[in-house]
């Protein structure tokens, strides 16, 4: 049974930075392509970034620059280093893992960007 589980989250100022982990258990981690989204209060979930399984990054134009999306092998673990935070990108920060037609998500983080 796979199991993802995020954590990192936190409460952090404008302008800092926190980093995100996300770790899968249950399977062979190299095979997934594994993705970060996330929901605000009041939002439909949207995506953020995206790692493919030979290390090609895609990002969401409002996280472009300021977020990086990373991935190690042989911790089984994907990590969302975030720099330059707004308040804009409070949220909970979920973790996609996928591969072939199925996927599997982690219940969050909650990451709060205070003014």
């Amino acid at each position: 049974q796979v199991q993802v589980v995020e954590s990192g989250g936190g409460l952090v100022q404008a302008g800092g930075s926190l980093r995100l982990s996300c770790v899968v258990s249950g399977s062979a981690f190299s095979t997934f392509a594994m993705g970060w989204y996330r929901q605000a209060p009041g939002k439909q979930r949207e995506w953020v970034a995206s790692i493919s399984t030979y290390g090609g990054t895609t990002y969401a134009d409002s996280v472009l620059g300021r977020f990086t999306i990373s991935r190690d092998n042989t911790k089984n673990t994907v990590y969302l280093q975030m720099n330059s935070l707004k308040p804009e990108d409070t949220a909970v920060y979920h973790c996609k893992a996928a591969r072939y037609t199925m996927t599997y998500w982690g219940s969050g983080t909650l990451v709060t960007v205070s003014s």
